[in-house]
């Protein structure tokens, strides 16, 4: 999943939020400096990223890209996952998604100095153009996707995929309604034990 799903299955949980969303930027163990609950977000992440890599539903959607895309499919389906995350976000939460956005822009400033470099780097960029925002709607997913096909140097075509996105756009709707339910309960569950331990 990409970065509005991480930061939404955190469930409100300011600690767990900031580890599930820089996760990415923290390679293997070199998490145990960070303050308990934080190395729990980034556990939480990883455990999210593992559901949904082995989901039959996110693999069906991967699959329908796989030809074209390889195995940035994958990556593309995080991105187009939160598209439909953002424009159903009134199905998911009671706080608006500018407001909900807003207040976790706010918690990384004020976290600022636990955050990772690449997390501080990425941040003005995330901010400034509105990503999580802008994930609602096509022209902002496009936006992304052209910035993911200029990371990999061209290579990825991934700036192709919002065609995609546009031609199977009911099939992809429906199989990321079918798979965040399942999501859903299974990161609550792992929220839960984690936040027991």
């Amino acid at each position: 999943m990409n970065f509005l799903a991480h930061i939404y299955l955190s469930f409100d949980d300011k600690e767990i939020t900031l580890g599930n969303f820089f996760a990415d930027h923290i390679r293997g163990n070199k998490y145990k400096h960070f303050p308990e609950k934080i190395q729990k977000g980034i556990l939480l992440h990883r455990e999210i990223d593992t559901f949904t890599d082995a989901h039959p539903i996110a693999r069906q959607s991967s699959k329908r890209l796989h030809k074209n895309y390889s195995h940035y499919s994958r990556v593309i389906v995080d991105i187009f996952y939160d598209h439909f995350l953002a424009k159903n976000w009134t199905d998911y939460s009671e706080v608006p998604l500018d407001e909900y956005v807003e207040n976790f822009y706010d918690l990384l400033e004020d976290n600022y100095e636990v955050l990772p470099l690449a997390t501080k780097r990425m941040m003005p960029y995330m901010i400034t153009d509105n990503w999580l925002l802008n994930y609602a709607n096509l022209t902002g997913i496009d936006r992304v996707l052209n910035g993911m096909n200029r990371r990999t140097q061209n290579k990825s075509k991934m700036n192709f995929a919002i065609l995609d996105l546009e031609e199977h756009y009911a099939d992809f709707e429906n199989e990321f309604t079918a798979f965040f339910e399942e999501l859903i309960t299974f990161s609550r569950q792992k929220f839960i034990s984690l936040c027991e331990d």
